[in-house]
């Protein structure tokens, strides 16, 4: 019996996501790897609902895939919650399952980054 292929990144990160009720959009290299672009992507960039509720179940999505600020100082504190992500808008990690951008707001779609909804 042949090995089982891994399962593509983008695959679990959209599905662990998914399992938590986030709501986002796929974009950037990923994206148009999926509509058939011959050029490599190591990241997975994101675009996500910036409404509190989302907000809150992509903090508790990304905990478990124990993210760190990548670029950042390795001991540099982040409090990873809802609030920390509505202060902000776009951000880069490092997590277990590779790097992944989250970015609140990429024209036309998502919401600028001084109005998180409540919708």
């Amino acid at each position: 019996m042949a090995d089982e292929p891994a399962k593509p990144r983008l695959l679990i990160i959209a599905e662990h996501l998914q399992r938590h009720g986030v709501e986002f959009m796929v974009i950037g290299g990923q994206a148009a790897t999926l509509l058939g672009s011959p050029l490599p992507t190591f990241d997975i960039d994101l675009c996500y609902r910036r409404t509190a509720e989302n907000l809150e179940h992509l903090a508790a999505a990304l905990k478990e895939l124990h993210p760190t600020l990548r670029g950042a100082p390795p001991d540099l504190p982040f409090r990873l919650d809802g609030r920390s992500l509505a202060l902000g808008c776009n951000f880069t990690f490092n997590t277990d399952v590779g790097p992944l951008d989250l970015l609140g707001w990429v024209e036309p779609f998502g919401t600028r980054a001084s109005k998180v909804t409540g919708d």
